[in-house]
């Protein structure tokens, strides 16, 4: 308390002085105003720093001399309409003073045609809508009115108001102004200039003595074509020199009165224009143009082409000339190539093949020696008009450019024929096709021309349709040879050859003709010229007549017989067959032959029942296809007999074997860059091996005492399997047991693999996700269990096993049996609710006891040693309070 004592004082100056600054505050413009009688005054008047509505309410008063004790006399309000006294309502009903609001805290004061009664003292006032009245909430200003002292006219050094110049002429112009004000003014003038609907401002000299030109006549202040000049007598001359087009028009003088306020600003008080002349300038009458239209040269003549030009133009003048070249009539001036040009002192640009002679005083002759084809286009000539200008300098009066003339080079184009004919032509699929393109009766083929060629295809096709013709390859006037589309990948890998083996000769060649490549083909020799800028430019194309290449063609046929070698024979013996093929119209065949098998569909292995066993290929290299049988890796072999013969043998087939034998064979014909191309495909006739026999007959089950359990426990499975039939020496019995799983009630979802026991004891696991694990095991010759340790959610499913049957012979030869798949056993997982939730609940009351303890321990330790208060007993008397500590 002793510290915010000590600082009230200076709080109390700070709120003080934060008061003071949020005050109102009514501003109007410094004064005196100074008006001149007879124009308008805008008295502006703003408000700011209040409080209370956005918008603000202004009155406005009049006063001829406030010092005197003169009272202020209402003239306009924003919010009162019966504000206005009685001697200012009808200059307000007329409209003569109004009040235009800027915005919610500003308004101007509007008098017009003020008079000298109205010079005074200006009061606005903005009524109060602050919570505390604060600031100020009026300002006057001073309005003087003075009498028009300004004088402007404009004279002339010619009596007509009309000027006629010539173009490049010169003309003066001159207005006279003067003032004799009162007050210290000063002049603005600005000459300006208009020949549309618009004024635009020429050049000014402002109220502090400096010239300002406007933007589009900077350059020409700068250069001295135009001034301003202020003379004697209250003269203002405009001079302007070398009279454009573009200065015809009206001109008038503008007069601004200026005067400096007691805050330094500039303000202007009135201004006044005159109308000067109306400048006419004609234009200098140039004409050109070119004696001839149009022109056709042959080539390696000259070209001439003469350009005139007439003028109306009398006295000294000079003519620029300049010759141009453009490849399309539409060329703009700056797109043109130059050729040659004269200047005003007849200076020619240098040339070797082009020359510009002067014929006359208005005539200019171009000559181009040695013409090409590349000379054809459009030829121009442009005449410029320079007369000389007082300080010795030359000024351009006119340009005109000519209508183009059409130019065409007629090339020397050379005589000759084209002749195609088909050297070689096939008479199978793949044999070769050369095509040779010759140039016959070649006539002024100079040393300068250049042949190349263009190879193209066409598919026959009825009248009616639309011919296609596709480009195979042609050459640049370099010989650069590019592929088209259609052969590019054949020609890359040599399949396509063109080349020139002449002069006169151009080559094309098939390496092997396929189907695709049946139809017409027909080449293009074009011929090129050398020209002067060093670049070929074709003359002439001329074409050769079409010819056919076509074979007469047969379907391909393709017979495949299958033969059983040995009628009978039993399990464990060597089953073979033969393959006999036989084909037509192939040429050179060769033959990959394939063997499958067709079993039955219970085969888990194969289940669309088709296995692909041995193939060999045209090249006879075996390859086993799907013969995965470890146990007989060599057990099956396929061999080439004859050219059109094979043999296929399987050794110690099986009871597995059984099914429909056939020879898939494939007939090859030679293709392009010694590769093989495939012609054909035939099927034989089935071959049946079926297996007569009285053996056992396997069956297969699945048992468990517990099929649902709880998740965590063991689930016990055993695959159970029983013989129908002849009884067998368990030493003749192996089996091959696998475990699958599908993960759902139904089983139409795929099975998934656990676990395997070969019939040679080896485990086989599937790799497992979960924490759950597997276990097989043979318990009895005839039975199979599966263990799932520590059963999860996801063991849940349908479980089966499927069994292979070895049996032994009395030859001591293992023949495996038919593969035997058991029904399924459902598998349920549950959950043990109270085990689940034991741990958990015991290390929740665990903790909750700890914490428990432990906040009880801090509530002791707190309130012995960190909370205790030292309190003094005194002694107390009697019809005394208590004291304040026992409270």
């Amino acid at each position: 308390m002793g510290h915010r004592g000590e600082n009230a004082p200076l709080l109390l100056l700070l709120l003080s002085l934060c008061a003071s600054c949020h005050g109102r505050i009514v501003k109007v413009p410094a004064g005196p105003l100074v008006r001149v009688e007879g124009t308008e005054v805008v008295i502006p008047c703003n408000v700011s720093q209040y409080e209370g509505p956005i918008e603000q309410n202004f009155d406005w008063e009049f006063s001829t001399n406030p010092a005197q004790d003169s009272k202020f006399v209402h003239i306009v309000s924003t919010w009162d309409p019966w504000f206005t006294s009685q001697e200012y309502k009808e200059r307000v009903n007329r409209k003569e003073i109004t009040l235009r609001r800027n915005s919610n805290n500003s308004v101007e004061l509007v008098i017009g045609n003020i008079c000298p009664t109205d010079q005074g003292m200006y009061r606005c006032t903005t009524p109060s809508t602050d919570a505390v009245f604060q600031g100020n909430y009026n300002a006057v200003v001073e309005v003087k009115v003075i009498a028009d002292g300004l004088t402007i006219s404009g004279s002339k050094a010619r009596s007509t108001s009309t000027w006629n110049l010539s173009e490049g002429d010169s003309f003066q112009l001159r207005c006279s102004a003067y003032t004799n004000s009162s007050e210290h003014t000063h002049l603005y003038v600005s000459w300006e200039f208009k020949n549309g609907l618009a004024w635009q401002k020429i050049l000014s000299l402002t109220h502090e003595g400096k010239f300002q030109p406007s933007s589009e006549y900077n350059d020409r202040f700068i250069s001295g074509d135009v001034r301003l000049d202020a003379m004697a007598n209250d003269i203002y001359r405009l001079s302007m020199s070398q009279a454009l087009p573009t200065d015809e028009g009206a001109y008038m003088c503008r007069v601004s009165e200026w005067v400096k306020g007691v805050d330094g600003s500039w303000q202007k008080i009135q201004e006044k224009t005159v109308d000067v002349a109306n400048v006419v300038v004609q234009p200098t009458a140039l004409g050109v143009f070119i004696t001839r239209s149009n022109v056709s040269v042959t080539e390696r003549d000259s070209l001439d082409l003469t350009c005139n030009f007439t003028t109306d133009r009398s006295g000294i003048f000079q003519v620029e000339i300049t010759w141009y070249f453009s490849e399309s009539p539409d060329s703009s001036l700056a797109e043109a190539q130059v050729l040659l040009s004269a200047d005003w002192d007849s200076v020619v640009s240098d040339s070797t093949l082009i020359s510009l002679s002067h014929v006359d005083r208005s005539s200019y002759h171009l000559l181009v020696r040695d013409v090409g084809t590349e000379d054809s286009g459009y030829y121009f000539c442009q005449a410029a008009l320079w007369v000389p200008q007082h300080n010795g300098s030359w000024h351009k009066v006119a340009e005109r450019m000519s209508v183009p003339v059409t130019v065409e080079i007629l090339a020397l184009e050379p005589n000759y024929q084209v002749f195609l004919k088909a050297a070689k032509t096939p008479k199978f699929s793949e044999d070769p096709t050369e095509l040779e393109c010759r140039i016959m009766e070649a006539q002024n083929s100079e040393a300068n021309i250049r042949f190349t060629v263009a190879w193209y295809y066409r598919l026959p096709v009825r009248s009616d349709e639309v011919v296609k013709n596709e480009l195979l390859a042609t050459m640049d006037a370099d010989w650069t040879l590019v592929i088209g589309d259609r052969s590019k990948h054949r020609a890359q890998n040599g399949e396509i050859i063109f080349s020139k083996p002449t002069v006169d000769t151009f080559r094309l060649r098939i390496q092997w003709t396929s189907e695709a490549d049946r139809g017409d083909y027909y080449c293009v020799i074009s011929s090129w010229s050398w020209q002067r800028n060093n670049s070929w430019i074709k003359i002439k194309d001329v074409a050769s007549m079409p010819v056919s290449i076509l074979w007469s063609t047969q379907d391909y046929v393709l017979t495949v017989e299958a033969v059983k070698l040995k009628p009978f024979f039993m399990a464990g013996h060597t089953f073979e067959m033969t393959c006999k093929v036989s084909s037509q119209n192939i040429k050179t065949p060769r033959y990959s032959v394939l063997i499958t098998a067709e079993k039955h569909l219970n085969d888990q292995s194969n289940p669309n029942g088709t296995t692909r066993i041995i193939s060999l290929n045209q090249d006879s290299v075996v390859r086993r296809e799907d013969w995965t049988d470890q146990d007989r890796v060599d057990g099956v072999v396929l061999e080439k007999v004859q050219e059109n013969e094979f043999r296929y043998r399987m050794y110690q087939t099986q009871i597995s074997d059984a099914g429909l034998y056939r020879c898939v064979v494939t007939a090859w014909s030679p293709g392009g860059g010694g590769l093989w191309r495939e012609a054909v495909n035939g099927l034989s006739n089935p071959i049946q091996i079926d297996f007569q026999t009285s053996g056992p007959v396997f069956n297969v089950s699945v048992h468990s005492d517990s099929p649902t359990v709880y998740r965590g426990e063991l689930v016990n499975l055993v695959c159970i399997i029983t013989i129908e039939g002849t009884a067998l020496d368990p030493d003749d019995m192996s089996f091959d047991v696998s475990w699958f799983a599908v993960r759902s009630i139904t089983t139409d979802r795929d099975p998934v693999f656990l676990t395997s026991l070969d019939r040679k004891g080896i485990v086989t696991q599937a790799r497992r996700n979960g924490s759950s694990d597997v276990s097989l095991e043979r318990i009895t010759p005839l039975e199979f269990r599966l263990r799932v340790h520590g059963c999860e959610d996801h063991d849940f499913g349908n479980h089966y096993c499927l069994v292979t049957p070895w049996v032994q012979s009395a030859a001591g030869i293992w023949q495996q049996e038919m593969e035997v798949k058991s029904k399924p056993i459902l598998v349920t997982v549950k959950m043990d609710v109270l085990n689940a939730f034991r741990f958990p609940l015991l290390i929740g009351i665990g903790l909750a006891t700890i914490i428990g303890l432990l906040s009880c321990l801090i509530g002791y330790c707190s309130s012995r040693w960190c909370c205790k208060k030292e309190v003094q007993e005194t002694r107390r008397e009697r019809h005394r309070l208590m004291s304040m500590e026992m409270d």
